[in-house]
Protein backbone atom coordinates (compact mmCIF):
# COMPACT_ATOMS: atom_id res chain seq x y z
CA UNK A 1 0.00 0.00 0.00
CA UNK A 2 0.86 3.53 -0.65
CA UNK A 3 -0.19 4.85 2.62
CA UNK A 4 -1.15 1.69 4.95
CA UNK A 5 -2.92 1.50 8.41
CA UNK A 6 0.31 1.36 10.30
CA UNK A 7 4.61 1.57 9.64
CA UNK A 8 7.53 1.95 11.20
CA UNK A 9 5.59 0.67 15.02
CA UNK A 10 8.94 -1.21 15.76
CA UNK A 11 12.01 0.87 15.03
CA UNK A 12 15.59 -0.74 14.79
CA UNK A 13 16.34 0.88 18.41
CA UNK A 14 14.09 -1.49 20.02
CA UNK A 15 15.78 -4.79 18.59
CA UNK A 16 19.13 -3.10 19.42
CA UNK A 17 18.25 -5.22 23.36
CA UNK A 18 16.91 -8.20 21.82
CA UNK A 19 20.17 -8.40 19.68
CA UNK A 20 21.75 -8.28 23.03
CA UNK A 21 19.89 -10.88 24.92
CA UNK A 22 20.10 -12.94 21.89
CA UNK A 23 24.04 -13.04 21.83
CA UNK A 24 24.48 -13.89 25.43
CA UNK A 25 25.84 -17.58 26.14
CA UNK A 26 22.52 -18.87 27.56
CA UNK A 27 19.54 -16.52 26.97
CA UNK A 28 16.57 -16.88 29.11
CA UNK A 29 13.83 -15.92 25.98
CA UNK A 30 10.72 -17.51 28.14
CA UNK A 31 8.97 -15.56 30.83
CA UNK A 32 11.42 -14.28 33.19
CA UNK A 33 13.01 -11.04 34.94
CA UNK A 34 12.58 -9.06 31.31
CA UNK A 35 8.50 -9.75 31.93
CA UNK A 36 8.36 -8.73 35.19
CA UNK A 37 9.82 -5.62 35.19
CA UNK A 38 7.86 -4.53 31.97
CA UNK A 39 4.71 -5.23 33.85
CA UNK A 40 6.38 -2.97 36.79
CA UNK A 41 7.16 -0.27 34.52
CA UNK A 42 3.31 -0.79 32.82
CA UNK A 43 1.52 -0.26 36.12
CA UNK A 44 4.04 2.67 37.19
CA UNK A 45 2.95 4.46 33.66
CA UNK A 46 -0.67 3.83 33.75
CA UNK A 47 -1.07 4.41 37.31
CA UNK A 48 -2.45 0.75 38.77
CA UNK A 49 -0.90 -1.75 41.28
CA UNK A 50 -0.62 -4.38 39.06
CA UNK A 51 -0.54 -5.63 35.75
CA UNK A 52 0.17 -9.17 34.09
CA UNK A 53 1.83 -9.47 30.61
CA UNK A 54 -0.06 -11.69 28.15
CA UNK A 55 0.78 -13.17 24.44
CA UNK A 56 -2.34 -11.03 23.21
CA UNK A 57 -5.06 -8.16 24.22
CA UNK A 58 -7.60 -11.19 23.29
CA UNK A 59 -6.16 -13.52 25.85
CA UNK A 60 -6.12 -10.54 28.22
CA UNK A 61 -10.13 -10.79 27.52
CA UNK A 62 -10.42 -13.90 27.75
CA UNK A 63 -8.48 -14.14 31.73
CA UNK A 64 -10.50 -10.94 32.63
CA UNK A 65 -14.04 -13.14 32.07
CA UNK A 66 -12.33 -15.83 33.29
CA UNK A 67 -11.73 -14.25 36.70
CA UNK A 68 -15.46 -12.52 36.67
CA UNK A 69 -16.78 -16.90 36.44
CA UNK A 70 -15.17 -17.13 39.88
CA UNK A 71 -17.16 -14.39 41.29
CA UNK A 72 -20.22 -15.33 39.32
CA UNK A 73 -20.06 -19.33 38.85
CA UNK A 74 -23.84 -19.05 37.40
CA UNK A 75 -23.07 -16.47 35.04
CA UNK A 76 -25.39 -13.88 34.35
CA UNK A 77 -25.72 -10.89 32.12
CA UNK A 78 -22.53 -8.36 31.07
CA UNK A 79 -23.41 -4.79 29.42
CA UNK A 80 -21.52 -4.85 26.65
CA UNK A 81 -21.35 -1.97 23.01
CA UNK A 82 -21.66 -3.65 19.51
CA UNK A 83 -19.29 -1.84 18.36
CA UNK A 84 -15.81 -2.90 19.64
CA UNK A 85 -13.75 -6.69 18.76
CA UNK A 86 -14.97 -9.88 18.54
CA UNK A 87 -12.72 -11.15 21.31
CA UNK A 88 -14.70 -9.27 24.19
CA UNK A 89 -17.90 -10.35 23.19
CA UNK A 90 -16.34 -14.44 22.49
CA UNK A 91 -14.96 -14.34 25.76
CA UNK A 92 -18.09 -13.42 27.35
CA UNK A 93 -20.31 -16.32 25.51
CA UNK A 94 -16.66 -18.81 25.82
CA UNK A 95 -17.64 -18.17 30.31
CA UNK A 96 -20.97 -18.89 29.94
CA UNK A 97 -22.22 -14.55 29.98
CA UNK A 98 -25.25 -13.12 28.11
CA UNK A 99 -23.97 -10.12 26.36
CA UNK A 100 -26.49 -7.45 26.47
CA UNK A 101 -25.58 -5.37 23.70
CA UNK A 102 -26.48 -1.57 24.49
CA UNK A 103 -25.93 1.49 21.58
CA UNK A 104 -22.72 3.73 21.60
CA UNK A 105 -23.00 7.64 21.17
CA UNK A 106 -21.25 8.68 17.75
CA UNK A 107 -19.29 11.67 19.98
CA UNK A 108 -17.32 8.93 21.51
CA UNK A 109 -17.63 5.83 19.97
CA UNK A 110 -18.65 4.26 23.24
CA UNK A 111 -21.85 3.75 25.48
CA UNK A 112 -24.34 5.74 25.62
CA UNK A 113 -24.25 6.33 29.43
CA UNK A 114 -27.98 6.93 29.99
CA UNK A 115 -28.67 3.77 28.24
CA UNK A 116 -26.52 1.93 30.13
CA UNK A 117 -27.79 3.14 33.45
CA UNK A 118 -31.33 2.59 32.50
CA UNK A 119 -30.46 -0.74 32.23
CA UNK A 120 -28.45 -1.17 34.96
CA UNK A 121 -31.64 0.22 37.32
CA UNK A 122 -34.17 -2.24 35.18
CA UNK A 123 -31.95 -5.54 35.05
CA UNK A 124 -31.01 -7.17 37.77
CA UNK A 125 -29.45 -10.09 36.32
CA UNK A 126 -26.49 -7.40 35.00
CA UNK A 127 -23.14 -8.59 36.86
CA UNK A 128 -21.20 -6.23 35.11
CA UNK A 129 -19.77 -3.70 32.23
CA UNK A 130 -17.55 -4.72 29.79
CA UNK A 131 -16.64 -1.20 28.34
CA UNK A 132 -15.10 -0.40 25.71
CA UNK A 133 -12.10 2.63 24.83
CA UNK A 134 -12.79 2.47 20.72
CA UNK A 135 -10.54 4.02 18.46
CA UNK A 136 -8.16 6.23 21.30
CA UNK A 137 -11.39 7.82 22.66
CA UNK A 138 -12.71 8.16 26.16
CA UNK A 139 -16.10 6.03 26.53
CA UNK A 140 -16.04 6.92 30.52
CA UNK A 141 -18.35 10.47 31.12
CA UNK A 142 -18.53 11.47 34.28
CA UNK A 143 -22.67 10.16 34.68
CA UNK A 144 -21.41 6.79 34.35
CA UNK A 145 -18.28 7.31 36.63
CA UNK A 146 -20.34 8.22 39.50
CA UNK A 147 -22.96 5.86 38.89
CA UNK A 148 -20.35 3.22 39.22
CA UNK A 149 -18.69 4.32 42.15
CA UNK A 150 -21.83 4.63 43.77
CA UNK A 151 -23.11 1.41 42.98
CA UNK A 152 -20.19 -0.56 43.14
CA UNK A 153 -20.87 -1.81 39.35
CA UNK A 154 -17.70 -4.52 38.42
CA UNK A 155 -16.42 -2.60 35.63
CA UNK A 156 -13.47 -4.07 32.99
CA UNK A 157 -12.01 -1.48 30.80
CA UNK A 158 -11.05 -2.21 27.19
CA UNK A 159 -8.53 -0.22 26.12
CA UNK A 160 -6.64 -2.19 23.60
CA UNK A 161 -6.66 0.51 21.23
CA UNK A 162 -6.40 3.78 23.94
CA UNK A 163 -3.19 4.07 25.46
CA UNK A 164 -3.44 6.83 27.27
CA UNK A 165 -6.53 7.77 27.01
CA UNK A 166 -7.49 10.28 29.88
CA UNK A 167 -11.12 10.10 31.86
CA UNK A 168 -12.67 13.30 33.41
CA UNK A 169 -11.23 12.44 36.50
CA UNK A 170 -7.53 12.88 35.04
CA UNK A 171 -7.30 8.85 35.22
CA UNK A 172 -6.13 6.58 32.81
CA UNK A 173 -8.66 4.50 31.06
CA UNK A 174 -7.38 1.48 32.15
CA UNK A 175 -6.81 2.36 35.82
CA UNK A 176 -10.39 3.25 36.78
CA UNK A 177 -12.06 -0.26 36.51
CA UNK A 178 -11.93 -2.97 38.34
CA UNK A 179 -9.67 -5.21 35.59
CA UNK A 180 -8.68 -3.61 32.11
CA UNK A 181 -7.02 -5.15 28.68
CA UNK A 182 -4.31 -3.77 26.54
CA UNK A 183 -3.43 -4.72 23.57
CA UNK A 184 0.37 -4.65 21.85
CA UNK A 185 -0.56 -5.63 18.56
CA UNK A 186 1.57 -4.47 15.46
CA UNK A 187 -1.00 -1.80 14.50
CA UNK A 188 -1.54 0.01 18.50
CA UNK A 189 0.24 2.59 19.51
CA UNK A 190 2.50 0.79 20.79
CA UNK A 191 3.69 -2.95 19.94
CA UNK A 192 5.53 -6.23 21.24
CA UNK A 193 5.13 -7.86 17.83
CA UNK A 194 1.96 -9.72 19.93
CA UNK A 195 1.18 -8.90 23.15
CA UNK A 196 -1.28 -7.59 26.12
CA UNK A 197 -1.39 -6.58 29.70
CA UNK A 198 -4.42 -7.12 32.27
CA UNK A 199 -4.30 -4.63 34.95
CA UNK A 200 -5.76 -3.67 38.21
CA UNK A 201 -5.68 -2.54 41.31
CA UNK A 202 -6.47 -5.57 43.60
CA UNK A 203 -4.61 -7.81 45.05
CA UNK A 204 -5.90 -11.12 45.07
CA UNK A 205 -7.28 -10.45 41.23
CA UNK A 206 -3.26 -9.86 40.82
CA UNK A 207 -2.66 -13.03 42.15
CA UNK A 208 -5.39 -14.84 40.36
CA UNK A 209 -4.74 -13.98 37.07
CA UNK A 210 -1.00 -14.94 37.49
CA UNK A 211 -2.08 -18.45 38.13
CA UNK A 212 -5.12 -18.41 35.01
CA UNK A 213 -1.78 -16.75 32.65
CA UNK A 214 0.08 -20.02 33.50
CA UNK A 215 -2.05 -23.71 33.85
CA UNK A 216 -3.30 -22.29 37.15
CA UNK A 217 -0.23 -23.26 38.65
CA UNK A 218 0.35 -22.57 42.46
CA UNK A 219 3.75 -21.49 42.15
CA UNK A 220 3.15 -18.40 39.86
CA UNK A 221 1.42 -17.28 42.99
CA UNK A 222 3.66 -14.09 44.67
CA UNK A 223 1.35 -14.37 47.68
CA UNK A 224 2.94 -16.86 50.14
CA UNK A 225 0.26 -16.94 52.55
CA UNK A 226 -1.94 -18.24 49.87
CA UNK A 227 0.84 -20.58 48.69
CA UNK A 228 1.11 -22.16 52.20
CA UNK A 229 -3.14 -22.33 52.48
CA UNK A 230 -3.04 -24.52 49.24
CA UNK A 231 -0.10 -26.37 50.62
CA UNK A 232 -1.44 -27.22 53.73
CA UNK A 233 -4.39 -28.24 52.04
CA UNK A 234 -3.11 -30.32 49.42
CA UNK A 235 -0.40 -32.37 50.80
CA UNK A 236 -0.15 -35.27 48.95
CA UNK A 237 1.16 -33.01 46.11
CA UNK A 238 4.34 -31.49 44.86
CA UNK A 239 4.03 -27.63 45.85
CA UNK A 240 5.74 -26.65 42.56
CA UNK A 241 2.96 -28.50 41.08
CA UNK A 242 -0.39 -27.85 42.27
CA UNK A 243 -2.99 -26.21 39.82
CA UNK A 244 -5.35 -24.21 41.75
CA UNK A 245 -7.80 -23.69 38.73
CA UNK A 246 -8.53 -24.93 35.32
CA UNK A 247 -6.40 -22.47 33.51
CA UNK A 248 -4.38 -21.32 30.06
CA UNK A 249 -0.81 -20.91 28.44
CA UNK A 250 -0.87 -17.59 27.62
CA UNK A 251 2.53 -16.31 28.93
CA UNK A 252 4.35 -13.81 27.11
CA UNK A 253 7.92 -14.20 26.65
CA UNK A 254 11.82 -11.80 26.94
CA UNK A 255 11.75 -10.57 23.50
CA UNK A 256 8.16 -9.08 23.97
CA UNK A 257 9.12 -7.13 27.45
CA UNK A 258 12.26 -6.06 26.32
CA UNK A 259 10.46 -4.24 22.69
CA UNK A 260 7.56 -3.24 25.30
CA UNK A 261 10.19 -1.18 27.34
CA UNK A 262 12.23 0.20 25.10
CA UNK A 263 8.84 0.93 23.16
CA UNK A 264 7.23 2.90 26.79
CA UNK A 265 9.71 5.37 26.72
CA UNK A 266 8.71 7.22 23.68
CA UNK A 267 4.89 6.14 24.40
CA UNK A 268 3.77 9.48 25.82
CA UNK A 269 4.97 11.18 22.83
CA UNK A 270 3.35 8.83 20.25
CA UNK A 271 0.42 9.49 21.98
CA UNK A 272 0.65 13.15 21.69
CA UNK A 273 1.67 12.98 17.84
CA UNK A 274 -1.37 10.55 16.92
CA UNK A 275 -3.57 13.18 18.93
CA UNK A 276 -2.46 16.05 16.90
CA UNK A 277 -2.27 14.12 13.82
CA UNK A 278 -6.04 13.59 14.33
CA UNK A 279 -7.36 17.18 15.26
CA UNK A 280 -5.16 18.17 12.02
CA UNK A 281 -7.16 15.30 9.79
CA UNK A 282 -11.07 16.81 11.20
CA UNK A 283 -9.74 20.13 10.38
CA UNK A 284 -9.55 19.80 6.73
CA UNK A 285 -12.27 17.47 5.90
CA UNK A 286 -15.40 18.16 4.24
CA UNK A 287 -18.55 19.48 5.70
CA UNK A 288 -20.48 16.16 5.05
CA UNK A 289 -18.01 13.88 7.41
CA UNK A 290 -19.02 13.84 10.75
CA UNK A 291 -16.27 15.71 13.42
CA UNK A 292 -17.82 16.61 16.45
CA UNK A 293 -15.78 13.82 18.16
CA UNK A 294 -15.31 14.10 22.09
CA UNK A 295 -11.40 15.14 21.75
CA UNK A 296 -11.01 15.65 25.68
CA UNK A 297 -8.28 13.57 26.54
CA UNK A 298 -8.04 11.50 23.20
CA UNK A 299 -5.17 9.24 22.47
CA UNK A 300 -5.97 8.52 18.76
CA UNK A 301 -5.86 5.42 16.87
CA UNK A 302 -6.87 6.08 13.53
CA UNK A 303 -8.37 8.51 11.45
CA UNK A 304 -12.14 8.00 11.73
CA UNK A 305 -14.32 9.34 8.69
CA UNK A 306 -17.81 8.66 8.90
CA UNK A 307 -20.67 10.59 7.15
CA UNK A 308 -22.59 12.73 8.62
CA UNK A 309 -25.81 11.31 6.83
CA UNK A 310 -26.67 7.63 4.90
CA UNK A 311 -25.27 7.96 1.60
CA UNK A 312 -24.20 4.81 -0.29
CA UNK A 313 -23.38 6.17 -3.71
CA UNK A 314 -20.74 8.78 -1.24
CA UNK A 315 -19.56 6.25 0.26
CA UNK A 316 -18.70 3.46 -3.14
CA UNK A 317 -17.10 7.18 -4.25
CA UNK A 318 -14.80 7.63 -1.26
CA UNK A 319 -13.60 3.73 -1.07
CA UNK A 320 -12.65 3.44 -4.91
CA UNK A 321 -10.94 6.73 -4.50
CA UNK A 322 -8.82 4.93 -1.66
CA UNK A 323 -8.64 1.88 -4.09
CA UNK A 324 -7.50 3.52 -6.84
CA UNK A 325 -4.81 5.70 -4.51
CA UNK A 326 -3.56 2.68 -2.70
CA UNK A 327 -4.84 3.88 0.81
CA UNK A 328 -5.33 0.94 3.34
CA UNK A 329 -8.96 1.32 5.26
CA UNK A 330 -11.24 -0.66 6.73
CA UNK A 331 -14.89 -0.28 6.51
CA UNK A 332 -17.21 -0.44 9.61
CA UNK A 333 -13.79 1.08 12.07
CA UNK A 334 -13.50 -0.90 15.35
CA UNK A 335 -13.72 -4.54 14.86
CA UNK A 336 -15.54 -4.65 11.59
CA UNK A 337 -18.86 -2.92 12.80
CA UNK A 338 -21.64 -3.72 14.49
CA UNK A 339 -21.07 -7.00 16.16
CA UNK A 340 -24.54 -8.29 16.76
CA UNK A 341 -24.66 -8.97 12.68
CA UNK A 342 -21.79 -11.22 12.83
CA UNK A 343 -21.95 -15.17 12.52
CA UNK A 344 -20.45 -15.93 15.99
CA UNK A 345 -23.44 -13.52 17.62
CA UNK A 346 -26.23 -14.54 15.45
CA UNK A 347 -24.95 -18.38 16.18
CA UNK A 348 -25.81 -17.48 19.95
CA UNK A 349 -28.53 -15.43 19.70
CA UNK A 350 -30.46 -14.32 16.97
CA UNK A 351 -31.63 -10.60 16.52
CA UNK A 352 -33.81 -9.72 14.07
CA UNK A 353 -33.17 -6.60 11.79
CA UNK A 354 -35.91 -4.90 12.97
CA UNK A 355 -34.50 -5.05 16.35
CA UNK A 356 -31.05 -4.01 14.99
CA UNK A 357 -32.40 -0.92 13.76
CA UNK A 358 -34.39 0.05 16.84
CA UNK A 359 -31.49 -0.66 19.11
CA UNK A 360 -28.44 -0.08 17.88
CA UNK A 361 -28.76 2.72 14.81
CA UNK A 362 -25.63 4.46 15.87
CA UNK A 363 -23.56 1.41 15.59
CA UNK A 364 -25.33 0.22 12.50
CA UNK A 365 -24.58 3.52 10.83
CA UNK A 366 -20.93 3.53 11.57
CA UNK A 367 -21.10 -0.09 9.98
CA UNK A 368 -22.33 0.82 7.02
CA UNK A 369 -21.11 4.67 6.52
CA UNK A 370 -17.89 4.92 8.71
CA UNK A 371 -14.05 3.51 8.07
CA UNK A 372 -11.03 4.63 9.36
CA UNK A 373 -7.33 5.29 7.58
CA UNK A 374 -3.81 4.83 9.21
CA UNK A 375 -2.53 7.36 11.74
CA UNK A 376 0.96 6.43 12.95
CA UNK A 377 3.50 8.84 14.42
CA UNK A 378 6.23 9.78 11.62
CA UNK A 379 2.77 10.87 9.32
CA UNK A 380 4.23 14.04 7.58
CA UNK A 381 1.58 17.40 7.46
CA UNK A 382 2.29 16.79 3.59
CA UNK A 383 0.46 13.24 3.80
CA UNK A 384 -2.11 14.68 5.80
CA UNK A 385 -3.20 17.05 3.22
CA UNK A 386 -2.82 14.98 0.71
CA UNK A 387 -5.28 12.42 2.35
CA UNK A 388 -7.78 15.38 2.85
CA UNK A 389 -7.47 16.77 -0.81
CA UNK A 390 -8.65 13.00 -2.22
CA UNK A 391 -11.23 12.98 0.66
CA UNK A 392 -12.84 16.52 -0.51
CA UNK A 393 -12.34 16.04 -4.34
CA UNK A 394 -15.00 13.04 -4.22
Amino acid sequence: MKYPLMRNNILKEDLVPVISLLNEDEPKLTSGPEVLKFEQEWSNWLGCKYSVFVNSGSSANLLCLALLKEIYPNGGKVIVPPFTWSSDISSLIWMGFEPLFVDIKLETLGLNSSKVIDQLKKDQEIVAIFITHAQGLNALDQELIDYVEKNKIFLIEDVCESHGVKLPNNKKAGAFGDLSCFSFYYAHHMSTIEGGMICTNRESFYQTLRMLRSHGMLRESTNEALKNEFVLKNKDLNPKFIFTRPAFNVRNNEIGAIIGRNQLKRLDQIIIKRAENFEKFLELMPSWVFKNFNLQGQSNYAFNLILKNPDKELFNKLCKQFDENSIEYRIGSAGGGNQVRQPYVKAFKEISEEQINDYFPITDHVHFFGMYIGNFPDLENDEINWLANIINNV
